[in-house]
Protein backbone atom coordinates (compact mmCIF):
# COMPACT_ATOMS: atom_id res chain seq x y z
CA UNK A 1 0.00 0.00 0.00
CA UNK A 2 1.52 3.40 -0.94
CA UNK A 3 0.30 6.11 1.83
CA UNK A 4 0.17 9.51 -0.34
CA UNK A 5 0.17 13.03 2.54
CA UNK A 6 -1.02 16.03 1.68
CA UNK A 7 1.46 18.77 0.74
CA UNK A 8 0.93 20.29 4.17
CA UNK A 9 2.25 17.35 6.17
CA UNK A 10 4.90 17.11 8.37
CA UNK A 11 7.78 14.97 9.07
CA UNK A 12 5.89 14.35 12.30
CA UNK A 13 2.48 13.46 11.45
CA UNK A 14 4.84 11.02 8.90
CA UNK A 15 6.47 9.90 11.95
CA UNK A 16 2.62 9.08 13.50
CA UNK A 17 1.80 7.02 10.82
CA UNK A 18 4.56 4.93 10.43
CA UNK A 19 4.07 4.50 13.65
CA UNK A 20 1.14 2.89 13.70
CA UNK A 21 1.94 0.53 10.77
CA UNK A 22 4.95 -0.68 12.70
CA UNK A 23 2.77 -1.30 15.73
CA UNK A 24 0.44 -3.43 13.32
CA UNK A 25 3.35 -5.54 12.24
CA UNK A 26 3.79 -4.09 9.08
CA UNK A 27 6.82 -2.87 7.20
CA UNK A 28 6.67 0.75 7.12
CA UNK A 29 8.13 2.87 4.44
CA UNK A 30 9.22 6.46 4.41
CA UNK A 31 10.34 8.35 0.68
CA UNK A 32 10.27 11.82 1.25
CA UNK A 33 9.19 13.65 -1.89
CA UNK A 34 10.15 17.71 -3.38
CA UNK A 35 6.97 17.86 -2.99
CA UNK A 36 4.69 15.32 -1.36
CA UNK A 37 6.26 13.04 1.66
CA UNK A 38 5.05 9.13 0.45
CA UNK A 39 4.46 6.46 3.06
CA UNK A 40 4.62 2.82 2.28
CA UNK A 41 3.01 -0.16 3.92
CA UNK A 42 4.25 -3.47 3.22
CA UNK A 43 2.23 -7.03 4.63
CA UNK A 44 -0.71 -8.37 5.03
CA UNK A 45 -3.61 -6.75 3.35
CA UNK A 46 -6.35 -7.35 5.70
CA UNK A 47 -4.31 -5.55 8.71
CA UNK A 48 -3.92 -2.79 6.35
CA UNK A 49 -7.22 -2.14 5.82
CA UNK A 50 -8.47 -2.38 8.98
CA UNK A 51 -5.92 0.29 10.17
CA UNK A 52 -8.39 2.77 8.27
CA UNK A 53 -5.44 5.25 7.37
CA UNK A 54 -7.69 6.98 4.73
CA UNK A 55 -9.72 8.63 8.21
CA UNK A 56 -6.41 10.44 8.94
CA UNK A 57 -6.59 14.08 8.33
CA UNK A 58 -3.11 14.20 6.15
CA UNK A 59 -3.54 11.51 4.17
CA UNK A 60 -4.48 12.49 0.33
CA UNK A 61 -5.41 8.84 -0.85
CA UNK A 62 -4.25 5.25 -0.44
CA UNK A 63 -3.13 3.49 -3.42
CA UNK A 64 -2.58 -0.64 -3.64
CA UNK A 65 0.96 -2.30 -5.03
CA UNK A 66 -0.30 -3.91 -7.41
CA UNK A 67 2.70 -5.93 -8.55
CA UNK A 68 4.07 -8.90 -6.32
CA UNK A 69 7.36 -7.77 -5.90
CA UNK A 70 6.77 -4.45 -3.84
CA UNK A 71 9.84 -3.17 -2.71
CA UNK A 72 11.86 -3.53 -5.93
CA UNK A 73 8.96 -1.90 -8.22
CA UNK A 74 9.08 1.41 -9.40
CA UNK A 75 5.06 1.79 -7.52
CA UNK A 76 6.27 2.30 -4.79
CA UNK A 77 9.93 4.02 -5.70
CA UNK A 78 9.61 5.54 -9.10
CA UNK A 79 13.71 7.19 -9.35
CA UNK A 80 16.21 5.03 -10.45
CA UNK A 81 18.31 3.67 -7.68
CA UNK A 82 22.22 4.00 -7.98
CA UNK A 83 24.09 0.77 -6.11
CA UNK A 84 27.76 0.98 -5.72
CA UNK A 85 30.62 -1.23 -5.75
CA UNK A 86 33.22 0.06 -3.65
CA UNK A 87 33.21 3.86 -5.09
CA UNK A 88 32.15 2.25 -8.77
CA UNK A 89 28.40 3.86 -9.00
CA UNK A 90 26.17 1.02 -11.05
CA UNK A 91 23.27 3.27 -12.73
CA UNK A 92 23.05 7.09 -13.84
CA UNK A 93 25.62 8.48 -16.06
CA UNK A 94 28.20 6.13 -15.95
CA UNK A 95 28.50 2.82 -17.90
CA UNK A 96 30.00 0.43 -16.06
CA UNK A 97 32.24 -2.02 -17.27
CA UNK A 98 33.26 -5.04 -14.99
CA UNK A 99 35.55 -7.92 -16.75
CA UNK A 100 37.96 -10.31 -15.81
CA UNK A 101 38.15 -14.07 -15.82
CA UNK A 102 35.23 -16.81 -15.37
CA UNK A 103 37.28 -18.81 -13.01
CA UNK A 104 40.76 -17.57 -11.19
CA UNK A 105 43.22 -20.20 -11.53
CA UNK A 106 46.34 -18.77 -11.00
CA UNK A 107 48.21 -15.21 -8.94
CA UNK A 108 49.99 -14.74 -12.53
CA UNK A 109 46.51 -15.91 -14.56
CA UNK A 110 44.59 -13.42 -12.58
CA UNK A 111 47.28 -10.56 -11.91
CA UNK A 112 48.01 -10.42 -15.77
CA UNK A 113 44.08 -10.08 -16.38
CA UNK A 114 43.50 -7.72 -13.67
CA UNK A 115 46.00 -5.21 -15.23
CA UNK A 116 44.71 -5.71 -18.74
CA UNK A 117 41.02 -4.64 -17.61
CA UNK A 118 42.40 -1.74 -15.90
CA UNK A 119 44.96 -0.61 -18.31
CA UNK A 120 42.11 -0.76 -21.12
CA UNK A 121 39.51 1.35 -19.08
CA UNK A 122 37.42 -1.73 -17.24
CA UNK A 123 36.58 -0.57 -13.90
CA UNK A 124 35.84 -3.62 -11.67
CA UNK A 125 36.95 -6.87 -11.49
CA UNK A 126 35.20 -9.88 -11.94
CA UNK A 127 36.39 -13.56 -10.94
CA UNK A 128 35.09 -16.70 -9.66
CA UNK A 129 36.68 -18.47 -6.39
CA UNK A 130 33.89 -20.65 -6.68
CA UNK A 131 32.74 -22.48 -9.30
CA UNK A 132 29.34 -24.32 -10.02
CA UNK A 133 29.61 -26.34 -13.06
CA UNK A 134 27.68 -28.73 -14.91
CA UNK A 135 30.14 -31.41 -14.58
CA UNK A 136 31.64 -32.75 -11.16
CA UNK A 137 34.89 -33.45 -13.09
CA UNK A 138 35.30 -30.04 -14.41
CA UNK A 139 37.53 -26.96 -12.60
CA UNK A 140 35.29 -25.97 -9.28
CA UNK A 141 37.27 -23.32 -8.33
CA UNK A 142 40.48 -22.19 -5.95
CA UNK A 143 37.52 -21.53 -2.80
CA UNK A 144 39.05 -18.98 -0.31
CA UNK A 145 42.58 -18.77 -1.81
CA UNK A 146 40.90 -17.48 -5.14
CA UNK A 147 39.63 -15.13 -2.81
CA UNK A 148 42.99 -14.09 -1.62
CA UNK A 149 43.78 -13.90 -4.95
CA UNK A 150 41.35 -11.65 -5.87
CA UNK A 151 41.84 -9.52 -2.76
CA UNK A 152 45.43 -9.20 -3.82
CA UNK A 153 44.95 -8.51 -7.41
CA UNK A 154 41.87 -5.47 -6.02
CA UNK A 155 44.40 -3.53 -3.84
CA UNK A 156 47.38 -4.23 -6.95
CA UNK A 157 45.17 -2.40 -9.16
CA UNK A 158 43.19 -0.29 -7.78
CA UNK A 159 39.90 -2.21 -8.60
CA UNK A 160 35.89 -3.37 -6.44
CA UNK A 161 35.78 -6.28 -7.36
CA UNK A 162 32.66 -9.26 -7.56
CA UNK A 163 32.64 -12.72 -7.60
CA UNK A 164 30.02 -15.49 -6.97
CA UNK A 165 28.85 -17.16 -3.89
CA UNK A 166 27.23 -20.10 -4.19
CA UNK A 167 25.97 -21.20 -0.67
CA UNK A 168 25.49 -19.79 2.53
CA UNK A 169 28.33 -21.03 4.36
CA UNK A 170 30.49 -19.10 1.77
CA UNK A 171 28.74 -15.79 2.63
CA UNK A 172 31.47 -14.74 5.55
CA UNK A 173 33.94 -15.34 3.24
CA UNK A 174 33.24 -13.34 -0.23
CA UNK A 175 32.23 -10.50 2.28
CA UNK A 176 35.55 -10.20 3.58
CA UNK A 177 37.47 -10.22 0.70
CA UNK A 178 34.86 -9.00 -2.22
CA UNK A 179 33.02 -5.39 -2.57
CA UNK A 180 30.03 -7.61 -4.34
CA UNK A 181 28.34 -10.69 -4.47
CA UNK A 182 27.30 -11.76 -7.65
CA UNK A 183 24.56 -14.84 -7.41
CA UNK A 184 24.88 -17.08 -10.73
CA UNK A 185 21.79 -17.93 -12.77
CA UNK A 186 21.96 -21.36 -11.42
CA UNK A 187 21.16 -19.92 -7.78
CA UNK A 188 18.66 -17.12 -8.73
CA UNK A 189 16.09 -19.26 -6.94
CA UNK A 190 17.78 -20.23 -4.25
CA UNK A 191 15.69 -18.54 -1.50
CA UNK A 192 17.57 -19.21 1.21
CA UNK A 193 20.75 -17.78 -0.11
CA UNK A 194 18.96 -14.91 -1.06
CA UNK A 195 17.74 -14.60 2.47
CA UNK A 196 20.91 -14.20 4.08
CA UNK A 197 22.36 -11.97 1.37
CA UNK A 198 19.39 -9.64 2.52
CA UNK A 199 21.03 -9.59 5.66
CA UNK A 200 24.54 -8.19 4.42
CA UNK A 201 24.68 -4.77 2.92
CA UNK A 202 27.06 -5.38 0.80
CA UNK A 203 25.74 -4.77 -3.66
CA UNK A 204 24.79 -8.57 -4.93
CA UNK A 205 24.38 -8.58 -8.71
CA UNK A 206 21.78 -11.15 -9.84
CA UNK A 207 21.62 -13.00 -12.10
CA UNK A 208 18.90 -14.34 -14.31
CA UNK A 209 17.90 -17.84 -14.58
CA UNK A 210 18.34 -19.46 -17.83
CA UNK A 211 14.58 -20.78 -18.07
CA UNK A 212 12.91 -17.64 -15.37
CA UNK A 213 10.75 -15.20 -16.58
CA UNK A 214 11.43 -11.46 -16.05
CA UNK A 215 8.51 -11.67 -12.93
CA UNK A 216 10.90 -14.61 -11.36
CA UNK A 217 13.51 -12.27 -11.23
CA UNK A 218 12.11 -9.43 -9.42
CA UNK A 219 10.99 -11.79 -7.13
CA UNK A 220 14.49 -12.92 -6.30
CA UNK A 221 15.57 -9.50 -6.44
CA UNK A 222 12.65 -9.10 -3.63
CA UNK A 223 13.75 -11.94 -1.43
CA UNK A 224 17.47 -9.67 -0.66
CA UNK A 225 15.76 -6.05 -0.64
CA UNK A 226 12.84 -7.19 1.98
CA UNK A 227 15.39 -8.80 4.07
CA UNK A 228 16.88 -5.19 4.12
CA UNK A 229 19.43 -5.32 1.48
CA UNK A 230 18.54 -2.12 -1.11
CA UNK A 231 21.99 -2.72 -3.38
CA UNK A 232 20.56 -5.44 -6.04
CA UNK A 233 22.21 -5.32 -9.47
CA UNK A 234 19.72 -7.01 -12.37
CA UNK A 235 21.80 -9.00 -14.90
CA UNK A 236 20.53 -10.29 -18.18
CA UNK A 237 23.00 -12.75 -18.72
CA UNK A 238 20.64 -14.93 -21.59
CA UNK A 239 18.71 -17.61 -21.32
CA UNK A 240 18.12 -21.10 -23.14
CA UNK A 241 15.92 -21.37 -26.06
CA UNK A 242 16.12 -24.16 -28.66
CA UNK A 243 18.60 -22.37 -30.65
CA UNK A 244 21.66 -24.10 -30.56
CA UNK A 245 24.01 -21.77 -32.90
CA UNK A 246 25.00 -20.00 -29.37
CA UNK A 247 25.29 -21.13 -25.76
CA UNK A 248 22.34 -18.56 -24.83
CA UNK A 249 19.98 -16.58 -26.49
CA UNK A 250 20.79 -13.02 -24.88
CA UNK A 251 17.18 -11.27 -24.19
CA UNK A 252 17.63 -7.73 -24.55
CA UNK A 253 14.22 -7.30 -23.94
CA UNK A 254 14.14 -7.66 -20.84
CA UNK A 255 16.32 -4.38 -20.63
CA UNK A 256 13.69 -2.18 -21.07
CA UNK A 257 11.24 -4.10 -19.97
CA UNK A 258 12.90 -4.50 -16.45
CA UNK A 259 13.92 -0.44 -16.41
CA UNK A 260 10.12 0.09 -17.12
CA UNK A 261 9.29 -1.79 -13.68
CA UNK A 262 12.10 -1.58 -11.03
CA UNK A 263 14.45 1.46 -9.88
CA UNK A 264 17.15 -1.10 -9.51
CA UNK A 265 20.41 -0.98 -12.32
CA UNK A 266 20.27 -3.56 -14.90
CA UNK A 267 23.06 -4.67 -16.42
CA UNK A 268 24.12 -7.28 -19.22
CA UNK A 269 26.38 -10.11 -19.54
CA UNK A 270 27.16 -10.62 -22.96
CA UNK A 271 30.05 -13.29 -22.89
CA UNK A 272 27.74 -15.86 -21.38
CA UNK A 273 24.45 -14.55 -23.01
CA UNK A 274 26.22 -15.89 -26.41
CA UNK A 275 29.02 -17.87 -25.56
CA UNK A 276 31.11 -16.58 -28.15
CA UNK A 277 33.13 -13.73 -28.63
CA UNK A 278 32.72 -12.56 -31.74
CA UNK A 279 29.34 -12.06 -30.40
CA UNK A 280 30.90 -9.92 -27.35
CA UNK A 281 31.04 -7.06 -28.98
CA UNK A 282 27.91 -6.72 -30.80
CA UNK A 283 25.35 -7.58 -28.01
CA UNK A 284 27.29 -5.60 -25.99
CA UNK A 285 26.25 -2.11 -28.32
CA UNK A 286 22.76 -3.33 -28.69
CA UNK A 287 22.67 -3.61 -24.82
CA UNK A 288 24.44 -0.15 -23.89
CA UNK A 289 21.37 1.20 -27.02
CA UNK A 290 18.51 -0.21 -25.54
CA UNK A 291 19.22 0.81 -21.58
CA UNK A 292 21.61 -1.17 -20.02
CA UNK A 293 23.42 0.17 -16.93
CA UNK A 294 27.01 -1.64 -17.59
CA UNK A 295 28.19 -4.66 -18.78
CA UNK A 296 30.04 -7.95 -17.24
CA UNK A 297 32.44 -8.95 -19.87
CA UNK A 298 35.20 -12.23 -19.14
CA UNK A 299 38.37 -11.34 -19.97
CA UNK A 300 41.59 -13.84 -19.49
CA UNK A 301 45.17 -13.42 -19.99
CA UNK A 302 45.26 -16.73 -22.22
CA UNK A 303 41.57 -17.76 -23.56
CA UNK A 304 43.11 -20.71 -25.20
CA UNK A 305 44.00 -22.33 -22.13
CA UNK A 306 41.57 -20.90 -20.14
CA UNK A 307 39.43 -23.79 -17.41
CA UNK A 308 36.20 -22.56 -18.13
CA UNK A 309 34.63 -20.32 -21.06
CA UNK A 310 37.62 -19.96 -22.79
CA UNK A 311 35.27 -19.47 -26.05
CA UNK A 312 33.34 -16.73 -24.65
CA UNK A 313 36.56 -14.63 -23.24
CA UNK A 314 38.76 -11.87 -24.89
CA UNK A 315 42.44 -11.35 -24.68
CA UNK A 316 43.37 -8.53 -23.13
CA UNK A 317 44.15 -7.02 -26.56
CA UNK A 318 41.04 -8.13 -27.65
CA UNK A 319 39.28 -5.83 -24.84
CA UNK A 320 41.31 -2.87 -25.23
CA UNK A 321 39.56 -3.06 -28.88
CA UNK A 322 36.31 -3.96 -27.34
CA UNK A 323 36.24 -1.01 -24.93
CA UNK A 324 37.23 1.69 -27.99
CA UNK A 325 34.66 0.35 -29.84
CA UNK A 326 31.92 0.60 -27.88
CA UNK A 327 32.78 4.24 -26.42
CA UNK A 328 30.71 5.59 -29.25
CA UNK A 329 27.88 3.80 -28.87
CA UNK A 330 28.19 4.73 -25.22
CA UNK A 331 28.71 8.29 -25.97
CA UNK A 332 25.53 8.31 -27.76
CA UNK A 333 23.05 7.11 -25.35
CA UNK A 334 24.16 10.45 -23.02
CA UNK A 335 26.77 8.27 -20.79
CA UNK A 336 30.65 8.05 -19.97
CA UNK A 337 32.45 5.73 -19.22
Amino acid sequence: MIIVLKPKAKKKDADEILKQISSAGLKPLYLPGTERTVLGAIGDERILENLHLDNHPLVDRIDPILTLYKMVSREIHPKDSIVKIGSLPIGGKKCALIAGPCAIESKPQLLATARAVKESGGHCLRGGAYKPRSSPYSFQGLGVEGLKLLKEASQKHDLPTVTEVIEVADIEYVESYADAFQVGARNMQNFRLLKELGQSKKPVILKRGMSAKLEELLLAAEYIVAEGNPNVILCERGIRTFETAFRNTLDLNAVPYLKKRTHLPVIVDPSHGTGLKELVLPMARAAIACGADGLMIEVHNKPKVALSDGKQSLSPKEFRTFVQNLKPFISAVNKTV
